[in-house]
């Protein structure tokens, strides 16, 4: 008797070469976190994907 085999549960993997491996780790003030925070909120950004978006154009320019 062979049941059909359950789907994992769970998020789907990603496909090959999207996933984020790395972690960068800072420390800013509390004020700094605030500013960081309203500011990915204001432009509908996580805070990782809006600091990202910092760094990489700041990076560019």
């Amino acid at each position: 008797m062979n049941q059909p085999k359950k789907p994992k549960a769970g998020r789907p993997k990603l496909p090959k070469g999207s996933a984020k491996g790395e972690m960068l780790r800072i420390r800013v003030t509390a004020d700094e976190l605030r500013t960081i925070e309203a500011e990915a909120k204001v432009t509908g950004k996580t805070r990782s994907e809006f600091i990202r978006g910092k760094l990489l154009a700041t990076e560019r320019a």
